[in-house]
C-alpha cells in the first residue's frame, strides 16, 4: 500500500536512455511508483539551458524518453508522467521565485562553476543557465513534493530549493513545503572508454540496442592494459568490463574475478559473457519498446493523462502564490 508522501523527479530529454540512466535513477523510479504518489516529468525547458543552439531533436528526444520509461516498466496508472513545458504555471512560478532569489545563491552553485569550466563560458554563460536552479525549485515546489531522489552531488541543488522555499515562507507566510532528499546510492556505470557512461561522451550502451550492437560495443570496452595474452594474470579492479560485470552479472563476477587474476579466463571470453547477459536482460525491454512503437498514440495519451493529474496541483499552488503576492 502506498504512503501519502509525494515524490517528484525529472529528466532532461536527451534521446534514448542507456544503462547509466537505468542504474542512476530509472530503477529508483520503478521502485518509487510502488511506494509513493509519484510525479515524473520530462524537463524540456531544462534541456534548453545547454541545447538552445540546436533544438531540432527536442520533440523526438522527448518521445524517445517516454517510450523508454514505459518499456522499462513505469506504469501511468501508478505514476503521473508529464512534460514540463505543458505546465505554463511552472514558468510563472519560476518568475516569482526568481524575484526573491539572491544572485549570490546562484553564483556559488558548484555545478554552475564546473559547467563553466567543462562546457565553456560561451555556451553556458547565459541568464537561463545561471538561473536553472530557480526553475528546478519551481518544478519541485509547485507540486508540493515531499521527496526528491538525488545523488550526493545533487544535494546542494535541493538545498537551494529548500532555501528558496524558506525565503518565500518568511516573506509571505508558511505555505511551500521544504522537500526532503532521497539519496540514491547507484554505482558508476562505466562507458566503453572507461569513463562514466554518457551520451555526450559517445560511450554508451543504450537500453534499446540490439544484441549485435551490444556485442560490438562491449568488444570495444577498455580492459586491463597490462594484460597482453589471455593467460596473463589480470587485474579486474582496473577493468571496465569487470566493473560492468559486478553491476549487471553479479554471479558471474564472483566466478570471473579469481579466474582473471589467475590468468584462467581471457578478456574476450569475459566480454562475451557480459554481452550475452546484457542482451538477455534487455530482451523484454526491446520487445515492449517495439510494441509501443506500433501504437503512436501511446506517448501522447500518457502525457495527457499525466498532465491531467499534475495541472490541478500546479494551478492551485499558483493561485495561492498569486494571492500571497497580491498579484492580479
Amino acid at each position: 500500500m502506498k504512503d501519502t508522501k509525494r515524490l517528484l523527479t525529472g529528466y532532461r530529454p536527451t534521446g534514448r536512455m542507456h544503462l547509466g540512466h537505468y542504474e542512476g535513477n530509472l530503477k529508483n523510479m520503478l521502485a518509487a511508483q510502488e511506494e509513493h504518489e509519484c510525479f515524473f516529468f520530462i524537463a524540456d525547458w531544462h534541456a534548453l539551458t545547454t541545447k538552445y543552439k540546436d533544438v531540432s531533436s527536442l520533440k523526438r528526444d522527448t518521445v524517445d524518453m517516454v517510450i523508454d520509461w514505459l518499456a522499462m516498466g513505469l506504469d501511468p496508472t501508478k505514476c503521473s508522467i508529464y512534460r514540463q513545458s505543458d505546465l505554463p504555471e511552472i514558468a510563472e512560478f519560476n518568475l516569482y521565485l526568481s524575484m526573491i532569489t539572491p544572485l549570490g545563491w546562484l553564483e556559488r552553485n558548484t555545478t554552475y562553476k564546473d559547467q563553466l569550466r567543462e562546457l565553456g563560458a560561451r555556451l553556458v554563460a547565459t541568464y537561463g543557465f545561471l538561473g536553472y536552479p530557480v526553475l528546478q525549485a519551481a518544478d519541485i515546489l509547485i507540486m508540493h513534493a515531499d521527496l526528491v531522489p538525488v545523488g550526493e552531488d545533487q544535494l546542494p541543488h535541493l538545498e537551494l530549493a529548500r532555501e528558496i522555499a524558506r525565503r518565500f515562507n518568511h516573506y509571505y507566510g508558511a505555505y511551500l513545503k521544504e522537500p526532503q532528499a532521497v539519496l540514491s546510492a547507484s554505482p558508476k556505470v562505466p562507458g566503453l572508454d572507461g569513463r562514466k557512461m554518457s551520451k555526450s561522451y559517445d560511450n554508451a550502451i543504450f537500453l534499446s540496442d540490439e544484441p549485435d550492437a551490444i556485442t560490438k560495443k562491449v568488444r570495444m570496452m577498455v580492459t586491463d592494459a597490462a594484460r597482453v595474452r589471455a593467460n596473463d594474470p589480470g587485474h579486474p579492479e582496473v577493468c571496465s568490463v569487470f566493473a560492468a560485470q559486478k553491476i549487471f552479472n553479479i554471479d558471474a563476477a564472483a566466478e570471473i574475478e579469481p579466474a582473471c587474476r589467475a590468468g584462467e579466463v581471457g578478456c574476450s571470453a569475459c566480454k562475451t559473457r557480459l554481452a550475452e547477459r546484457l542482451s538477455d536482460t534487455l530482451a523484454p525491454f526491446r520487445e515492449k519498446r517495439a510494441e509501443i512503437l506500433r501504437d503512436p498514440s501511446v506517448v501522447s495519451d500518457v502525457l495527457s493523462s499525466g498532465l491531467a493529474k499534475a495541472k490541478p496541483v500546479a494551478e492551485t499552488t499558483l493561485a495561492e502564490v498569486r494571492e500571497r503576492l497580491n498579484i492580479g
